[in-house]
């Protein structure tokens, strides 16, 4: 009898019970920390000289998020009672462990810089270049978390006065119309409504984002309100891979799907991926401009319907196929993308239909999915095709499960906004470094394997 030999799976878990030293080389050689040290160190070598070890300092800030160590006094702690930590962090034995005012300044140096945003862009490239990153399709979601900044004060809105009852003068109503028009073009543009995003450049879109906390509010699973004073982190995630591919640090009041078109731009222009054929995402993001988007991109769209005070359309079931005379729906055979068509054939209940030979009933029923971008997708909705590309959203749910349990997003310990994306940015950074150490060390085992 052959002995078939089952390839183990190494992943973050087994990456996180190696040793300290081999764990923390694994992670950090997958970011570029050259790079990191030349954005935050001196460009001039005028004035006093640098006394402290950047490099090894930013490995400690890495490395705190790995071992979910608190607080950077903490951190301090430990590199003065554990002098093989100290070592393991990159630190020499005569050098002076750094207080936590110059761990607050390594902070401001990072926040004066995106060279965080740049290392993982770098990361992902790297996974992509070395065959880890194949998906087809990518899931969109986001998570709250809160701030360490103090929520201000309510302030009671004075009442407003009643409006004028009746209908304006045509005069007075075109001067209000242009007043509102110009109004609405002077608004930042995560204050205009979703299609504005569409032909605005990525790098505008990315540098307008609003990052100061504000209270958001969001249903739980059994539907209650719970409100939250902090930030959103916006997430795009290979849904196979489970690679954060594009991030986005926003206040806690924004919209869902005003996030969605910058993350998809981010992928559609900065990387790499022939295989990206779907986008997937919960009812949030179910808005027609996000539709366009996909589609510009050459992908389909596999977004949860929203219904909003939209009429029964006469003729169609729920998903928008097409119903015979007794209300039998057709059912999705296939779609041509050449035509961008989707074909429904006759319900299984026409076999015994009186009807069926009358003439009166169609055998095939097309319709291209340009007709109405959010109600017609490939595959059709409510089909076992489109319901399995649905499932793969759980990835998303998984990433952010991981980046609060493990990652510490939820443990921000920095005031003001912009420190807070530094540490939204060091958490997606030291994920995606450790999936790529998992991965690296998982082809390798395999390889072994495979020669053995």
């Amino acid at each position: 009898m052959t002995i078939i030999r089952q390839i183990s799976f190494f992943g973050i878990q087994e990456l996180y019970e190696m040793e300290p030293t081999h764990r923390y080389d694994a992670i950090i050689s997958a970011i570029n920390l050259d790079k990191i040290c030349h954005a935050i160190s001196k460009k001039s070598n005028l004035g006093a000289p640098e006394a402290l070890n950047y490099a090894a300092m930013v490995i400690s800030v890495f490395i705190r998020i790995v071992e979910r160590i608190p607080t950077i006094k903490d951190l301090v702690k430990r590199l003065n009672e554990d002098i093989a930590f100290k070592l393991n962090c990159g630190f020499l034995v005569s050098d002076h462990i750094p207080s936590e005012a110059s761990y607050s300044r390594l902070i401001t140096k990072l926040e004066e810089t995106n060279i965080l945003e740049v290392s993982l862009k770098e990361v992902i490239t790297q996974a992509i270049s070395e065959g880890f990153i194949m998906d087809d399709t990518v899931a969109i979601d986001a998570t709250h978390f809160e701030a360490r900044d103090q929520a201000p004060p309510k302030k009671e809105k004075p009442d407003k006065e009643p409006k004028k009852r009746g209908r304006k003068p045509k005069e007075e109503r075109e001067k209000w119309l242009a007043e509102q028009a110009e109004k609405e073009a002077n608004l930042p543009i995560y204050e205009k409504k979703i299609e504005a995003q569409l032909d605005a450049p990525l790098d505008e879109l990315r540098s307008q984002v609003p990052i100061d906390p504000k209270w958001g509010i969001k249903k739980n699973s059994e539907g209650k309100n719970v409100f939250w004073f902090g930030y959103k982190g916006h997430l795009a995630v290979g849904a196979s891979s489970q690679y954060i591919l594009q991030t986005l640090f926003s206040s806690g009041n924004l919209n869902d799907g005003k996030a969605a078109i910058p993350l998809l731009k981010g992928i559609q222009q900065r990387l790499n991926l022939p295989a990206l054929h779907y986008t997937t995402m919960d009812a949030g993001y179910d808005y027609e401009p996000i539709y366009q988007q996909v589609y510009r991109m050459g992908c389909q769209s596999v977004i949860a319907y929203n219904k909003r005070n939209e009429p029964e359309l006469e003729g169609f079931d729920k998903h928008f196929a097409l119903t015979c005379f007794r209300e039998y729906s057709y059912r999705y055979d296939s779609y041509d993308a050449k035509y961008e068509t989707l074909k429904y054939t006759r319900p299984k209940e026409c076999a015994d239909c009186p009807l069926a030979n009358e003439g009166i009933c169609q055998k095939v029923y097309k319709v291209k999915i340009t007709t109405d971008l959010r109600k017609y997708t490939a595959p059709a909705r409510g089909s076992k095709a489109w319901k399995n590309i649905f499932k793969r959203r759980t990835a998303v749910e998984r990433v952010n499960a991981y980046l609060k349990e493990f990652f510490q997003l939820n443990n921000v310990r920095y005031r003001t906004d912009k420190r807070a994306k530094v540490h939204f940015d060091l958490v997606t950074l030291i994920y995606n470094a450790s999936k790529l150490a998992a991965d690296r060390i998982n082809a390798m085992i395999k390889q072994t394997q495979q020669a053995a």
